[in-house]
């Protein structure tokens, strides 16, 4: 229920336009876009017939903290469906990212999660310096400043997207149970949006996901982001499995700006 690459949430597949590959260096990235003690609150809608009813909840909160002697951000996303869709399919989910207060870089990443009875649990510390990330699982090899699915969803709020072109791929690793994916998101320039909570701004871009039991492969998600420096997602929809869904944000605590893109509030 939250943007999750591989079995879950958050990317038509390549459509033949032209594009430039850039790389946004991401061991340079610095945080301009969120403080601590935010928090975004996301629902998401499901639809099979072309009208949408409300399936579930997911939450996004940060909190400044110390881990092994480090100020850090404590990244949370939780997500669950209502209980009358748990019968088609139930999710239960969080994500923890403990990341660098200056190149949110992960720390440490916890992945606990249920999701139409697929449960799992992984637990993982990553060494910057070794490029090692040491899991439940092992110690796996990684390369200059992986992300993990929670840091990267922050990291890519830090995107300065005035620096692009429209298909632009920005690119960036990702560690996710055990393996290097090498992802990127392609800018798509920036448009005019209404969502469930109002009419805004907004700068779109199409992450790249990897297929999974929920989600499709490819650039099947079309994402929205506030064009202010919060860069909030404010929309994220696409096709899934049976049907489709889309996540619109619904309210929010604590930004670092003003929400200047909102245009008019429902």
């Amino acid at each position: 229920m939250i943007p999750y690459f591989k079995p879950a949430f958050l990317m038509i597949a390549l459509c033949g336009l032209s594009f430039t590959a850039k790389n946004n260096d991401p061991c340079n990235i610095r945080n301009t876009a969120f403080k601590a003690d935010e928090e975004i609150k996301m629902k998401v809608f499901y639809s099979t017939l072309g009208m949408y009813v409300g399936a579930g909840e997911a939450t996004f909160t940060s909190s400044l903290e110390r881990y092994n002697g480090k100020a850090v951000y404590h990244l949370v996303g939780t997500g669950s469906t209502y209980s009358f869709f748990d019968g088609f399919f139930k999710v239960r989910d969080r994500y923890e990212s403990y990341v660098d207060t200056t190149d949110l870089l992960p720390y440490k990443f916890v992945r606990n999660i249920d999701e139409g009875g697929y449960k799992k649990y992984n637990n993982v510390t990553f060494n910057h310096e070794a490029n090692t990330a040491v899991s439940t699982n092992g110690v796996f090899k990684v390369t200059d400043c992986i992300q993990d699915v929670v840091s990267m969803v922050y990291y890519a709020r830090n995107i300065n997207f005035d620096k692009y072109k429209v298909n632009d791929k920005i690119l960036f690793d990702m560690f996710l149970d055990d393996e290097i994916f090498h992802m990127y998101i392609r800018y798509m320039g920036k448009e005019t949006i209404k969502t469930r909570y109002g009419k805004f701004n907004a700068v779109k871009i199409r992450p790249l996901l990897i297929k999974g039991t929920i989600f499709e492969g490819g650039e099947k998600m079309t994402a929205w982001l506030s064009d202010d420096p919060n860069h909030v997602l404010l929309r994220a929809e696409s096709p899934i499995a049976v049907g489709s869904i889309k996540v619109d944000m619904m309210g929010y605590k604590n930004l670092r700006y003003p929400l200047s893109s909102l245009i008019k509030e429902r």
